[in-house]
């Protein structure tokens, strides 16, 4: 059966979020209350012994496996790509958001930040460039200080808002903040009020920052949002820290979900696992992937990283770019 066609799309980035094993001394989401994760996936957390990756308990509950609007397909996102070593941020954004395979391309990972030598293939092809480039109204959500990166090295910028200035589409600031029409990259305005030294910012809960996210993305076939603290908490965060960087994604997810149409699909997706296994960095565990709705039959239960964005701009209607991108040449400020 054919798979149904989503008007719009909703891709919710959150690094380093991996699935791991359901081992409470270690792994978060175990621990964490996720009212939302749970509903989406049938009563399970999403760890690597979830019944949709075959690795359930002989007594667990069946999982529900409806792809309606009530429930998610979990993916694991194989973010090795074949590549030795532990995944990394830049690389691994970069497959994501181009689909293609950046580590090989660069002969290793490489993070945090992208390597110089693949910006142009992030600029030239991430799904925000494709989708633009075919007629589509594309959104980048995250609201950014107005000027930036002003005076940040130009190295030290995420694979996110590097596509969507590209794209044309680092276009909001704390003025769209103050109004709903962003969407800070930590969910909340804390940040932006306490360090950035917009104190009249409104004070926002993460549901309500959901819900500001799925009305953004009612105007557009296309919407990326990129939230970084999961892989921060993994980092430098402790159990505690874990515990509260999820709880607070799972309380944004109900936001989404409450106020997304029925005809978007929702993607949640990661570069690289970290936060699911506590102290130990980044692992070679699948990355987190979730789809819910129109469309979600299309993603396989297992998938690489690299597939993402392809099956995300064919459902849209977006013409495949066919050939390979050739190795990219060295760069001295990559290293």
């Amino acid at each position: 059966m054919e798979a149904r066609r989503p008007t719009r799309i909703l891709l919710v980035f959150l690094d380093g979020v991996g699935l791991g094993e359901p081992d409470p001394t270690s792994n978060p989401f175990v621990r964490a209350e996720l009212p939302t994760f749970e509903a989406l996936l049938g009563g399970h957390p999403p760890t690597l012994a979830h019944p949709a990756l075959g690795g359930a308990h002989p007594d667990a509950p069946p999982p529900n496996t409806s792809l309606s609007n009530t429930h998610a397909r979990l993916l694991a996102l194989d973010a090795t790509l074949g590549v030795p070593g532990l995944p990394q941020s830049g690389t691994g954004q970069i497959a994501l958001l181009t689909g293609r395979n950046a580590p090989r391309l660069f002969g290793r990972h490489f993070g945090p930040w992208p390597p110089v030598r693949l910006r142009p293939l992030l600029e030239d092809e991430n799904l925000l460039v494709r989708a633009v480039g075919a007629g589509l109204p594309a959104a980048f959500a995250n609201a950014y200080p107005a000027g930036y990166p002003d005076s940040r090295p130009s190295r030290r910028v995420a694979a996110p808002p590097l596509a969507a200035a590209a794209a044309g589409l680092l276009d909001r600031d704390q003025e769209a903040l103050a109004r709903g029409e962003a969407v800070a990259s930590e969910i909340v305005n804390d940040g932006w009020r306490r360090h950035l030294g917009f104190s009249s910012l409104p004070e926002v809960t993460p549901a309500g920052a959901g819900r500001h996210l799925a009305r953004i993305a009612r105007d557009a076939a296309l919407t990326l949002y990129a939230h970084y603290s999961t892989d921060h908490a993994g980092h430098r965060g402790g159990m505690t820290g874990a515990i509260e960087a999820l709880e607070r994604v799972d309380r944004f997810l109900s936001g989404i979900v409450e106020e997304l149409p029925d005809d978007t699909l929702l993607l949640v997706t990661s570069d690289h696992g970290n936060i699911e296994t506590v102290g130990q960095g980044h692992t070679l565990n699948p990355a987190l992937g979730l789809a819910r709705g129109p469309g979600a039959e299309r993603f396989d239960t297992h998938l690489p990283l690299t597939r993402v964005a392809p099956l995300a701009l064919e459902l849209l209607g977006v013409p495949s770019r066919h050939g390979s991108a050739p190795p990219a040449p060295r760069s001295s400020e990559d290293e």
